[in-house]
Order: C-alpha cells, then structure tokens, then sequence
C-alpha cells in the first residue's frame, strides 16, 4: 500500500541526488481498489513541491493537474495532447474533477503533473488507482 509520506520520501531522495526540488501528486480520492457507486467518480488530487496554478498564467515553477482515464500516459517529454478521449486537463488549477458516467467494470485513472505548456514535470511522480464501477441493477 503505497503511502504519502513513502512518496515523498523516495521523490525528496531522488530529487537530493539531483539537486532539484521534487514534485509529487497524489489521487486523495477514491482509494486504490475502490468499488464506486458509480456512474459518477469523484477524483480529488493533491500536490506536493509544486504550486498548483491555471495554465493560462503561464508561470514557471507552476503546474496544473492531468489525468488519464483508462489510457497511458504520455511520454516524458511530449506535450499532453488536448481534445484526446481519456487525457483531461485541469487547467484551470482544479484539484477535483467528477467522471459523470463511467461503464461498470474496472477502469484506471492516472494523474500527472504538468508545466502550463501541458509538458509533464520532469522528475516529479506520478500517482495511479483503479477503481470498480459494479455493474447497474
């Protein structure tokens, strides 16, 4: 079970080797594993060692949360692409986003870090749960 305190442990460490500052997310909400009563999800995302700001202040040292509904995530370095079904961004500084109406089974949500120019924070965790939407009686 993953905690954040071991998060930010091992970020801070590997950050220390680095010389850099750690960045870290984490999905508050739902837990791991969770059975959602679903079709609603409510997801709500902190961050640690970065300010959370709108894209639109484009503001180095800032970033904005994404998250990844049942797809990959980009690779480091690449721009999260917009208008891609399963990629959200939160650009407005949002810690908290609701999937309206998820399809019973299991479905796998990522969240990621980025700079206002929608590039993935080097360095900084990442943070992934699954979650079970029970099939509608």
């Amino acid at each position: 079970m993953k905690t954040l305190a071991g998060l930010l442990a091992g970020a801070a460490a590997l950050a220390a080797c680095r010389g850099q500052r750690p960045a870290i997310v984490r999905i508050v909400e739902p837990a791991e594993d969770a059975v959602v009563s679903g079709p609603s999800v409510r997801v709500v995302l902190a961050a640690v060692g970065v300010e959370i700001a709108p894209a639109a202040e484009l503001r180095r040292g800032t970033a904005h949360h994404h998250l990844f509904l049942d797809t990959d995530v980009t690779p480091p370095g690449d721009t999260i692409p917009a208008g891609v079904t399963g990629i959200l961004h939160l650009g407005r500084g949002q810690t908290e986003f609701t999937f309206d109406s998820l399809a019973p089974g299991a479905h796998r949500i990522i969240a990621v870090l980025a700079d206002p120019w929608h590039v993935p924070l080097p360095n900084a965790a990442t943070d992934t749960v699954t979650v079970t939407v029970p099939p509608r009686l």
